[in-house]
């Protein structure tokens, strides 16, 4: 067993390209090996701007054998009256590759047969990593690939070396106009020179030693190290973006860190404008005090040791203090503009061709806003809230800072209706209804600022739905999933209790001028958008997915009680007698399916029909635990309002055991299945339990 390495040098890679790219070509390698029977260890990743690396270990040093068992002719005709082989077996046999004297005689349900174990050529590793390498780097893929010079070969970046190593053996083979070989390049400007690589094992300290960390967590673990140290020398702390760190490890190959500072006159500035500004377009790091409070310095990791780092340093300020400059040009000048100036400018900037403009959507979310802030029973100045950042909430697309910082939406949105005076509800709605904005994203802290993302929310997934603009299976590029996901998670965690459907109507109209079907087939598709979002959140929360189902599949128009009803329904599977209770249920519920199809009349039930005790325990027990039921259910109480349902298990068994339901007497019969009828439907207030898996 030998280590295999795999090393492209090329070009500096795009960050954002390294990762991907080498997640893809561990996989392509691990996956030709297996192809080719040649077994393999596990894989490790190795990268920098400069080099993608796969090391895979204890990879074999030929392929498996392989042996296939070929049938051929009878023994009748392989072999005639004395004995001797026919021409029949000698052809078998050189089809096989093996001699005659290797043939066998099987049994088989058709009679005797020759067989031969036909043994496949092994094939050394070396020989066969030679063939797929070229074929396995052609393979990874970018985003955007390149040609170079006049080869037909593409990658991300210009090809300059490779290293491919099996144990002490180089594997040969060209890629484009490159000869793979044992030698690897250093840091560029640090240490630019060739390196030989005995093997593979001496790779990670070699690169080490030329100033090039290629361990991509160990070159994150340096950099987070080192530009915590210096914050603390500056006596702050750096605010944290690990979303930052990952990106910088990706542009550097040796982290080199020092430290700029600007003028304090910009911090008149909004912070989070300075940190954009320098994160974005620059990847500096921004320090804070302990108050979080934003410090007139930042740090920046270099990608080389320059003999004067003070230099190095004048021009990262040089180039700050440009950026910063007009950062603060911008601000100056929205601040100088009323934010109702800017609502009328939405009138000209696109939201969707069919959908309208900016300003029509927030028109729409107003309305919107202002229906769930009556329904939920806001007071009076909620609703005022509500509706005031409804009308604001996309002004800020047209400020100067957000056309220049398109991630600051929102924030400046919140920045600007403060400087304007507008209510702290208001103000940190327009922030906070874009929430969450990724999946595990932190949901709007206040009501103000649910109730608003519940509004923009909804109104981009029906009016998506209402002009043939659903998520596909490969296509989702409003976002909707996410933005549904948050819909739901909002109504729960501010026990909205609103009807989702009645909100989903409201919303559908809206679009009644440019809905390509009918409004109640729309809502239908968005009601069933939602529902499979539920399940999909419900899944994750580690809950069964029959028990998902089986409630899920009743109704999800009040959206914080379906959470409690798969909690309650979840804990009840879990006790020992649970199977014995759903099948009960299911009896009873199947047995309505059934009556259902054939038109019974199953309008009540008339107590002078009982034939049999069963019969009045059941009812009996039935209106004593429906009436609980009602008001636990209507109250919240799950758990107690399941146990109830369940403490019917018994009177149910006691009926199937006591009479038979399908009795040839239509009337007896009718009545007994009106009784289930109703122990049914009580069920069905709660779950479908034949969706229950027992």
């Amino acid at each position: 067993m030998d280590t295999l390495l795999i090393e492209i040098g090329t070009e500096e890679l795009p960050a954002g390209y390294i990762e991907p790219a080498l997640q893809a070509f561990s996989a392509l390698m691990t996956g030709q090996l297996t192809h080719a029977r040649i077994t393999h260890g596990a894989a490790i990743v190795y990268g920098t701007p400069r080099r993608l690396a796969v090391e895979i270990v204890d990879v074999a040093a030929a392929q498996t054998p392989l042996v296939t068992e070929l049938t051929g002719p009878p023994r009748k005709i392989g072999f005639d009256d004395a004995g001797k082989p026919t021409m029949a077996a000698v052809k078998f046999a050189e089809k096989a590759g093996v001699s005659i004297d290797d043939l066998r005689i099987k049994e088989t349900d058709k009679g005797s047969y020759l067989c031969a174990d036909k043994i496949e050529t092994i094939r050394p590793t070396r020989e066969i990593l030679s063939g797929i390498l070229p074929d396995v780097i052609a393979a990874i893929p970018f985003p955007k690939s390149m040609k170079w010079g006049e080869l037909n070969v593409t990658f991300a970046r210009p090809v300059r070396w490779i290293l491919a190593l099996l144990g002490n053996d180089v594997i040969p083979f060209v890629y484009g106009d490159v000869q793979s070989g044992n030698q690897t390049c250093g840091h560029r400007f640090m240490h630019p020179g060739k390196i030989r690589i005995n093997h593979p094992g001496e790779y990670i300290d070699a690169l080490r030693r030329a100033d090039v960390i290629a361990d991509l967590d160990e070159r994150r673990k340096h950099v987070a190290e080192e530009i915590s140290r210096t914050a603390k020398a500056l006596g702050g702390v750096i605010l944290p973006d690990a979303e930052l760190i990952d990106t910088v490890k990706n542009l550097i190959e040796f982290p080199v860190v020092s430290v700029g500072r600007f003028d304090d006159r910009f911090l008149e500035v909004p912070d989070e404008v300075l940190i954009t500004a320098m994160r974005e377009h620059q990847k500096y790091f921004a320090v804070v005090d302990d108050q979080r409070k934003l410090l007139p310095c930042f740090i920046v990791v270099n990608n080389t040791r320059a003999r004067d780092m003070a230099l190095v340093t004048t021009g990262h300020e040089r180039v700050i203090r440009a950026r910063l400059s007009d950062a603060n040009f911008f601000f100056k000048g929205d601040t100088a503009t009323p934010m109702e100036k800017w609502v009328e400018k939405l009138k000209k900037v696109l939201f969707q061709a069919q959908l309208g403009s900016v300003y029509d959507k927030c028109r729409r979310v107003q309305q919107l806003a202002e229906f769930i802030a009556d329904t939920t029973v806001l007071d009076g100045d909620l609703k005022a809230d509500v509706s005031r950042a409804a009308r604001l909430c996309k002004a800020d697309l047209v400020s100067q800072v957000v056309i220049e910082f398109p991630k600051l939406q929102g924030i400046m949105g919140r920045i600007y209706a403060t400087l304007a005076g507008e209510p702290d509800a208001v103000a940190t709605a327009i922030e906070e209804h874009y929430r969450p904005t990724y999946s595990g994203g932190p949901l709007p802290s206040s009501p103000t600022g649910a109730t608003l993302a519940v509004a923009d929310k909804i109104d981009s997934i029906c009016g998506c739905f209402s002009i043939g603009l659903a998520p596909t299976g490969a296509s989702d590029p409003y976002a909707l999933r996410r933005q549904g996901i948050g819909i739901l998670q909002i109504m729960n965690a501010y026990d909205f209790s609103f009807s989702l459907e009645a909100l989903i109507d409201r919303s559908v109209a809206a679009f009644a001028d440019v809905s390509t079907r009918p409004a109640e087939e729309t809502a239908g598709a968005v009601y069933g958008f939602l529902k499979g979002r539920m399940a999909h959140i419900l899944e994750e929360d580690g809950y069964s997915r029959d028990v998902i189902a089986s409630v899920t599949d009743i109704s999800i128009d009040h959206i914080p009680h379906v959470w409690k009803r798969v909690a309650a329904l979840e804990k009840l599977k879990a006790e020992t007698d649970f199977d014995l209770l759903a099948a009960a249920f299911k009896r009873v519920v199947n047995i309505i399916k059934k009556s259902d199809a054939e038109g019974a009349d199953l309008s009540g039930v008339d107590e002078s029909l009982f034939e049999h005790d069963s019969e009045s325990g059941l009812f009996s027990a039935f209106k004593t635990v429906n009436d609980r039921v009602q008001r636990r259910l209507s109250e919240g109480r799950f758990e107690e309002a399941l146990l109830d349902i369940a403490s019917l298990k018994n009177p149910v068994d006691a009926f199937f055991d006591g009479v038979m339901v399908m009795t040839d007497h239509i009337g007896r019969r009718n009545n007994r299945l009106a009784l289930l009828r109703k122990i049914a439907k009580m069920f069905e207030r709660f779950a479908d339990f034949s969706k229950i898996s027992t």
